[in-house]
């Protein structure tokens, strides 16, 4: 029953904004280094954000300054806000945990269209 579920995907502008959730069940989140992760289409999936047990933040150079990972223990979640969305960043989102990644889950698509 362990299980990471993704929330927030939306279609938007360009320059608009999302939030994504990652929330978990049957674990606690904040015991974990947390990634992001999105599939470009025709592409493999790659990493975004991580963020570490201690607080720290690592970005992909594609989204730095635009995306901000952080935490929300009170709702067992990590957040992904993207600002200034552009339509490269069009995706399936997924999130899991860095070291000890579980099954992937369905994801949260995100269409950044005019």
């Amino acid at each position: 029953q362990v299980q990471l579920v993704e929330s927030g995907g939306d279609s938007v502008q360009p320059g608009g904004s999302l939030r994504l959730g990652c929330t978990g069940s049957g674990l606690i989140l904040s015991s974990y280094a947390v990634a992001w992760y999105r599939r470009l289409r025709g592409e493999e999936r790659a990493s975004v954000a991580v963020i570490t047990v201690g607080g720290y933040t690592h970005y992909d150079d594609s989204v730095k300054g635009r995306f901000t990972i952080s935490r929300d223990s009170a709702k067992n979640t990590v957040w992904l806000q993207m600002n200034n969305l552009k339509l490269g960043d069009t995706a399936v989102y997924y999130c899991n945990l860095y070291s000890y990644p579980m099954e992937w889950g369905q994801g949260t698509q995100v269409t950044v269209q005019q």
